[in-house]
């Protein structure tokens, strides 16, 4: 979402990944025009409908839409993490329905969580936390992109000032960052609320995973994982920075 400085990297690592056949492969390649950075495939990711409740999902309270994910998995994956368990719900809801909407796309929640983590602490940034239907206490604005030295110059619409408040130059905001244009495009309801929030994590997290897939790669492969997170911020420094959080994640 947003355009940072190009790093020039070349590295090769391979992680193991602690959990049955969860292997973690990274690998980078310089190129002249760009990177192909890196890349990881966690098998654990692509198996998470094995630990999720499919037939009968249970509903969340306070919400309008039933989570197709087995608490006991999200308490545990959240203390394991530690990252929220309504973040953690937000991202394999997201996955799993990518999963029956492209199944050919394989993006998975950990890779979800690695953007979250990089783009706002998964709603934390700033001091603040997500209440339980997954809405950040304190608004996360990124700073005005208004042509300064790193930022592109985007105005702010109506619509984009309604999101952040400023008149004059759109800002990305909420958990994963979007900018205004983006979400015109990729916004969605992914809580079944009626609204379609970018400082909401279920909405967000779920117009992000679209927004991955829509790059036509398989995030199961190196080379198209690190395609689709280049796709969302073209920069090669944020590509090793999501891979790292998602790693992490994965452990």
């Amino acid at each position: 979402m947003r355009r940072a400085a190009r790093l020039r990297l070349a590295v090769t690592v391979v992680v193991a990944v602690a959990g049955a056949s969860a292997v973690a492969v990274v690998a980078a390649a310089a190129l002249t025009g760009g990177v192909e950075t890196l890349a990881i495939a966690d098998d654990r990711v692509q198996d998470l409908s094995a630990e999720v409740v499919e037939p009968a999902p249970s509903p969340v309270a306070g919400s309008s839409r039933s989570s197709g994910v087995d608490p006991d998995w999200v308490l545990r994956s959240a203390e394991r993490t530690g990252i929220p368990g309504v973040a953690v719900r937000a991202y394999a809801d997201a996955a799993l329905t990518l999963a029956s909407e492209q199944p050919a796309c394989h993006v998975g929640w950990t890779t979800l969580a690695g953007i979250a983590t990089v783009e706002s602490d998964h709603g934390r940034h700033g001091g603040g936390d997500v209440d339980e239907h997954g809405r950040t206490s304190v608004p996360i604005v990124g700073p005005a992109l208004d042509g300064s030295p790193g930022l592109a110059a985007i105005p702010a619409d109506a619509a984009s000032t309604a999101r952040h408040g400023d008149p004059v130059w759109d800002h990305a905001v909420g958990p994963f960052q979007f900018i205004g244009s983006t979400w015109e495009r990729w916004g969605t309801d992914g809580d079944g609320d009626g609204i379609e929030d970018p400082h909401d994590l279920d909405d967000a997290a779920l117009a992000a995973a679209r927004y991955l897939c829509a790059s036509g790669e398989d995030l199961r492969t190196g080379p198209g994982w690190s395609r689709a997170i280049h796709s969302y911020n073209h920069s090669d420094e944020y590509v090793l920075a999501v891979l790292a959080a998602a790693e992490s994640v994965a452990r």
